[in-house]
């Protein structure tokens, strides 16, 4: 028998029918749900007299529309002031309660940003396939499971029948060899990975991400690589179930327990690639020789170390890559050859389904305490991925941290990430941002975003411009 990848076993576990022209019907475990992507799917079903094929499966919660303020979020749906926001809020509650589908609402002490929810509740485990309209689905990966995003109709699909038309992707292999120096996290690694290969490195595959470096990391560390992975073209991240996975998922309250835990466990150790599968792709990254990341310009592959420059599109060859260059400093305000260091910022956002986990707080934290924020800088938010990381947050007494540093702590949601809520930046506007996504009107219109680390955030906020967190430690 051949030798299998993860992925080849994640998808063979899973494939229900495959037609002669390689269009396949695989099993969708667990269906994430949430109020953007989703109205327009429920109201598919209810044109068509149908109902979710399995409501058991699907969970949902509010996090991209929804206020971050706490005197908003004591009113409920009624404090959310923009109408849109509020609609869609509204309809998942009744499309949910109609459909008999688990929600936790605005109210729920379990809401938050639904790729921070899953994990922590064990509600997504080792083996699953997970989907969700949102493309950072592809966080669950880090899990040893196959998750990536899908689209509206698909959504509706998922829910009709528990299955979804797909063609297999290509395998392909990520190793990090070497030990991060201090400062540098995995949110480095994927920023400097998408900076190498571009953002086009892993298209149409499924991309695993192995070495000593991934196996150092902690199951947050792996979500953080895994998220930005659909940065780099793929549509979704992997890796190999470990001790550390067996670790973080036990005891979760939606994990195993009792006499199914050993079974579970059995089969999850089985989730790694064979020694000797074949990918259709490799690359060798030396994590040693990463430095703190930034980006500099408006796509994720135009990022930089921090200690670097803003590059000249006048040294670039490629015409049409020159003319991007040149757009994007346009945008963003720049001067060729410019000192990373010498941007000046309005504002620092911590936050997002790729950085607003515990490890990421307390990450930023530690480079904060004792510190404050500089006074050019306009705001400073931190905003928890979960109600449970923001508890976790104060009981570790991190809230105070961030207050005493003059940053403002707010209640879990997307926030800031794509400026969806009452968190934007207006037009102008530069902002530090934990996020993962600096395309032009991503966190509002004419806002600037510069892609870091959440140290590296903590060190921007002190110093009121990008600024090399190493010097800080």
């Amino acid at each position: 028998m051949a030798k299998q990848t993860l992925y080849d076993k994640l998808w063979a576990a899973h494939l229900v029918h495959e037609r002669d022209d390689n269009v396949a019907l695989i099993y969708i475990d667990r269906h994430l749900l949430h109020e953007v992507t989703s109205p327009q799917a429920f109201a598919g079903l209810r044109h068509a007299g149908r109902k979710p094929w399995q409501p058991a499966a699907c969970l949902a919660m509010v996090d991209h529309a929804i206020p971050t303020e706490s005197a908003q979020r004591g009113s409920g749906t009624a404090g959310i002031r923009d109408e849109l926001s509020r609609i869609q809020v509204k309809a998942l509650d009744d499309n949910c309660a109609d459909f008999g589908i688990e929600q936790f609402a605005l109210d729920d002490p379990r809401q938050g940003i639904v790729h921070v929810v899953g994990p922590e509740l064990g509600a997504v485990l080792p083996g699953m396939t997970i989907v969700c309209g949102d493309s950072h689905t592809s966080t669950h990966g880090a899990l040893g499971a196959l998750a990536f995003g899908i689209g509206t109709s698909e959504v509706e699909h998922v829910l009709a029948t528990q299955c979804l038309l797909q063609k297999k992707m290509g395998n392909m292999r990520v190793c990090f060899e070497g030990e991060l120096s201090a400062g540098v996290s995995s949110k480095d690694m994927a920023l400097a990975l998408i900076g190498h290969g571009g953002s086009s490195l892993g298209v149409g595959c499924a991309v695993e991400f192995v070495g000593e470096t991934v196996r150092s990391l902690s199951v947050e560390g792996r979500m953080t690589l895994c998220n930005m992975a659909v940065e780099a073209g793929a549509r979704c991240g992997l890796v190999a179930v470990d001790q550390c996975t067996l670790d973080y998922v036990r005891g979760r309250p939606m994990a195993p327990r009792a006499a199914l835990w050993p079974q579970a466990e059995h089969a999850w150790r089985e989730l790694h690639s064979d020694a000797d599968a074949v990918y259709d792709s490799e690359l060798v990254m030396d994590a040693g020789a990463i430095a703190p990341q930034v980006s500099w310009g408006t796509a994720p592959d135009m990022v930089a170390a921090v200690d670097a420059v803003v590059p000249d599109p006048a040294r670039e060859a490629d015409p049409a890559r020159r003319a991007q260059l040149e757009q994007a400093l346009q945008y963003m305000g720049l001067e060729p050859d410019m000192a990373l260091t010498d941007i000046p910022l309005d504002t620092v956002f911590i936050g997002s389904c790729t950085n607003a986990r515990i490890e990421d707080l307390r990450s930023a934290a530690a480079v904060l305490r004792g510190r404050r924020k500089h006074p050019s800088l306009r705001r400073a938010l931190v905003v928890p991925g979960s109600g449970q990381v923001r508890r976790q947050a104060e009981s570790e007494g991190l809230d105070q941290i961030f207050l005493a540093a003059g940053m403002e702590w707010r209640e879990a949601g997307c926030s800031m990430c794509l400026g969806m809520n009452d968190d934007y930046l207006s037009p102008g506007e530069r902002c530090a941002s934990t996020s993962n996504r600096n395309f032009e009107g991503r966190q509002g219109f004419g806002g600037r975003t510069h892609l870091l680390s959440p140290a590296m955030a903590a060190a921007a906020t002190i110093h009121g411009r990008i600024a090399d967190v190493r010097e800080l430690l």
